[in-house]
């Protein structure tokens, strides 16, 4: 059951003649070159020695694409009057599919010459389809090629008899079309109309590529300008445009739910009020499985918004073309609603997705992901999940349109694979820069030191609710810094190469955690065990908080320099960066001092026990995060310092 039958069950069973002529035409000319490859096969085999006949000039001009059929007289051989050929059963088939393409004019015609047609085309399909694969002998070959006309039928007589049936149809059928669309019986106000349609579809047609499909035709019933597009090659993947006064309608079906509900989406964009939307049932149709139809109506306030409506329209329809198969290429890299998310996109922008399936589809990306290798990828991993979602849509829409590019181009594949590659790399490097982790983190662990700073500075030692309130705050940072601590281990359980840099998140941690278990003992201490806190005790604790803070703050510095020296970086940022992580030693030491100098202190003017043991507690707190500061400043110095090539 092909297209015409859905379109006479939407009331419209005419419209496609005209774009039918013309594929008809265009298979006449396959099948004849089709026939003679065939006949110089058996030839070539029966006298091999003989130099191989050229038949370029032929395939070039009958437009085949199936460069196989260049190489099958060479390809095949002969024995005991049969002819061998791998690549017959791929002929037979094409032999069969342009036979029904040539005979799809005369589909819905009640006259009889041409319900015979239909008949000798239905029973030489069925003959091609009984033939044994990869042999055919002389009777068959006869069958065949014959030209003669006798009491015996040939395929090549039918194919004859179709071709000037389908010319003598064609010559009842205006030749005129506006901008590619097939068109008869239009009135005046329906040539700008149509015009606009094609305006909308030849802008986006390239997209489609070597595809078939996107034939128009179009003609006036009564009040009716009626616009048919031939999407595809599915029976029940039917749009009919139908445009009186100022109204634009369509019914559209569709087997897929899904491919449904995305071009219902895509109408609704420019303006479409949909009704009627739903499964239904024909029988005949579809093997009588269900199929979605439903109708989007546009309601025009004037002429110019009718012509873009129309074009808009147009220039959507394009997406359509294999979509499904797109969806279900995309799902296993990103999911079920983001592949739907991405195809809504790349449609959005005008980009589809074509382009990306010709030049080889999720292969492209499974070669892309394995060449960049294991330290990024593992068996099964999704996009998504390695480069985040964002991300990943991102990335996929880059490789939609430069495969599109480059595939109009006609770039070697192996090149656009390279250029997946490179891209995907970049990618990576945006989402997996190892020092954006580290940097967040560090973000947290400012936080808490300028909070302490701060705290001693405003003397909330002596405030219990400020104090208290701060080491609540405090809380809730180390705990969004543990966060990211088990973010970069479940990374590390996955790939390996986030070890080290998990590594150097669990030591910063330990600046967190000092900084924030300080801040609780400045809440206890606030709670009336401050008793000695005056003079060099307090301008000690408030220098050793005010070093440590400088040393976080040199922290956060490194890491905002190290994430530029993986791009390369400049002189001066390589010095910027040696300086900032190596005051991280001076750091250290001066806080080992101030501690002491505490301590000190502490012991001269402290002699409650409790103030005593808080404060005492409190200093060492401050002092363990330049501690662990140092630790993690030499891991990211030589991390970073690796990233460019280098070693430390």
């Amino acid at each position: 059951m092909e297209k015409l039958d859905a379109i006479a069950s939407l009331g419209q069973a005419q419209l496609l003649r005209p774009a039918y002529l013309k594929a008809a035409l265009a298979a006449n000319d396959r099948l004849k070159f089709y026939l003679t490859a065939l006949q110089t096969a058996y030839s070539h085999a029966a006298q091999p020695q003989e130099p191989l006949p050229e038949l370029h000039r032929e395939y070039a001009a009958a437009r085949v694409d199936a460069p196989w059929l260049l190489s099958l007289p060479e390809s095949s051989h002969r024995k005991g009057g049969v002819l061998h050929a791998d690549d017959l059963p791929l002929l037979i088939e094409r032999l069969a599919t342009d036979l029904r393409l040539m005979g799809r004019p005369l589909e819905g015609d009640t006259e009889p010459a041409h319900t015979a047609l239909l008949a000798r085309v239905e029973h030489w399909c069925q003959w091609l389809q009984s033939l044994a694969p990869c042999v055919l002998d002389a009777d068959e070959l006869k069958l065949l090629t014959s030209g003669k006309r006798g009491d015996q039928d040939s395929f090549h007589i039918l194919v004859m008899d179709l071709h000037k049936a389908i010319n003598q149809l064609a010559a009842t059928l205006s030749e005129e079309n506006i901008a590619g669309a097939h068109i008869w019986q239009l009135a005046e106000e329906d040539r700008p109309r149509v015009a606009a349609f094609m305006r909308g579809l030849n802008r986006t047609r390239p997209l489609k590529l070597s595809h078939p499909g996107l034939d128009t035709a179009a003609t006036r019933d009564g009040q009716r300008l009626l616009i048919q597009n031939d999407i595809g090659t599915n029976d029940a993947h039917v749009l009919v445009i139908q445009v009186e006064g100022l109204r634009l309608s369509l019914t559209y079906s569709d087997l897929h739910s899904q491919r449904f509900a995305f071009f219902q989406d895509l109408l609704t964009r420019i303006g479409a009020t949909w009704s009627g939307v739903g499964a239904r049932t024909t029988e005949g149709l579809n093997a009588g499985e269900a199929y979605y139809v439903g109708t989007a109506t546009f309601d025009c306030a004037d002429e110019a918004a009718l012509h873009a409506a129309l074009e808009g329209l147009g220039a959507r329809i394009v997406f359509l073309i294999d979509w499904n198969r797109a969806r279900r290429r995309l799902r296993p890299l990103v999911g079920k609603s983001r592949a739907i998310a991405l195809l809504t996109e790349s449609a959005l922008r005008e980009v589809g997705h074509m382009g990306w399936l010709e030049a080889g589809g999720e292969q492209l990306l499974y070669g892309a992901m394995e060449a960049v290798g294991s330290d990024f990828f593992r068996i099964g991993d999704r996009l998504d999940t390695v480069l985040g979602a964002e991300h990943a849509h991102d990335f996929l829409l880059e490789v939609m349109a430069s495969s599109l590019q480059a595939m109009q181009e006609h770039q070697p594949l192996p090149r656009i694979a390279d250029s997946v590659r490179l891209l995907l790399l970049r990618y990576l490097g945006r989402e997996r820069d190892s020092f954006e982790l580290l940097s967040e983190h560090a973000a947290y662990c400012h936080a808490l030191s300028e909070g302490l700073r701060d705290a001693l500075a405003h003397g909330l030692e002596r405030d219990t609710k400020g104090a208290a309130k701060l080491a609540a705050r405090a809380k809730t940072w180390e705990r969004e810094a543990d966060q990211l601590v088990m973010r970069s281990r479940s990374r590390a359980e996955r790939n390996a190469r986030w070890q080290p840099f998990t590594l150097m998140i669990e030591r910063a941690d330990d600046v967190a955690d000092a900084l924030e278990e300080a801040i609780f003992l400045l809440s206890l201490i606030a709670e009336d065990h401050h008793k000695g806190w005056h003079g060099d005790v307090r301008d000690a604790l408030r220098q050793l908080a005010n070093r440590t803070h400088e040393a976080v703050r040199d922290h956060v510095r490194a890491l905002s320099i190290a994430s530029v020296l993986r791009e390369g970086g400049s002189a001066e940022d390589h010095e910027a960066f040696l300086a900032v992580t190596w005051r991280a030693v001076d750091a250290e030491r001066q806080c080992d001092e101030l501690l002491r100098e505490v301590r000190r202190a502490l012991v001269r003017q402290v002699n409650d026990a409790v103030s005593l043991n808080l404060a005492t507690d409190f200093a060492s707190s401050i002092e363990q995060a330049t501690d662990a500061l140092l630790a993690t400043s030499f891991g990211v110095r030589a991390l970073a310092i690796d990233s460019i090539g280098a070693r430390p």
